[in-house]
């Protein structure tokens, strides 16, 4: 059976932390055939995260701290995570597990079935959507979308559902060679998978919109367009060859 890792980006989510982990252990623990590895990426935490993981991981020998140096941004430590780790396949979830971890299965069975490299979770089917995001957020998304497809050709959906599946050779060579740190990043890495040939595919997912969120409705917003133009510029500098 197929190892599997999964990559959790933590900043300041000591509060969150302990039940996202116990769900994620309860998956696991109901899988015992599948081997399976945990890695927290504390990405310059000013609360105690490091040390709520570190004690997870001290009682469970297949969780794994890694840290940043210092704070770099969700892209930075969703990078290090996945090139840290090393099952077969490998997941990226948001800390607070807005589509919860058993959706990791259709993820896998989409893969398999056909036979991608990537399966990335997407919140276009609304009727999966349990918790919506505010009007204006539902809004600055779709326009990012919108404005992604014209900058960078990205056919999908969603883009920045913080819930994508790489096999361990697509994960390497994709973010080996990503270069946007913050929130931008989604974008990015599904440009260079599609760039590199890996067959991506999108799947609906269920997800809540969870409060906290540490996206900023207009710095950050305003990055992550200037960040589709970044990824033009990348490409024609050839760093994503």
């Amino acid at each position: 059976m197929n190892s599997i890792s999964i990559v959790i980006p933590a900043y300041n989510e000591a509060a969150r932390l302990p039940a996202t982990l116990q769900a994620i252990l309860e998956y696991t623990g109901a899988r015992e055939r599948v081997p399976f590895e945990i890695l927290i990426v504390n990405d310059g935490s000013k609360d105690n995260t490091l040390e709520v993981a570190r004690e997870f991981a001290s009682a469970h020998p297949h969780i794994r701290v890694v840290e940043n140096p210092g704070n770099r941004g969700k892209g930075y430590s969703v990078r290090h995570g996945m090139l840290e780790a090393t099952g077969d396949w490998v997941l990226f979830t948001d800390s607070d597990l807005s589509a919860p971890i058993e959706e990791l299965d259709l993820l896998l069975a989409a893969v398999r079935s056909q036979a991608a490299k990537v399966a990335i979770g997407s919140r276009a089917d609304r009727s999966k959507i349990e918790i919506k995001q505010s009007p204006l957020r539902q809004l600055a998304g779709r326009v990012f979308n919108l404005l992604m497809r014209v900058t960078v050709g990205l056919p999908f959906k969603d883009t920045q559902c913080g819930f994508k599946l790489f096999d361990a050779e697509s994960a390497r060579e994709v973010f080996r060679r990503q270069r946007i740190e913050r929130w931008g990043f989604d974008a990015e890495i599904l440009f260079i998978a599609r760039k590199l040939g890996y067959k991506t595919v999108e799947v609906p997912v269920r997800w809540q919109h969870a409060e906290g969120s540490k996206v900023s409705m207009f710095s950050d917003s305003l990055n992550m367009f200037a960040d589709l133009l970044r990824i033009r510029r990348n490409q024609l500098m050839g760093y994503y060859k």
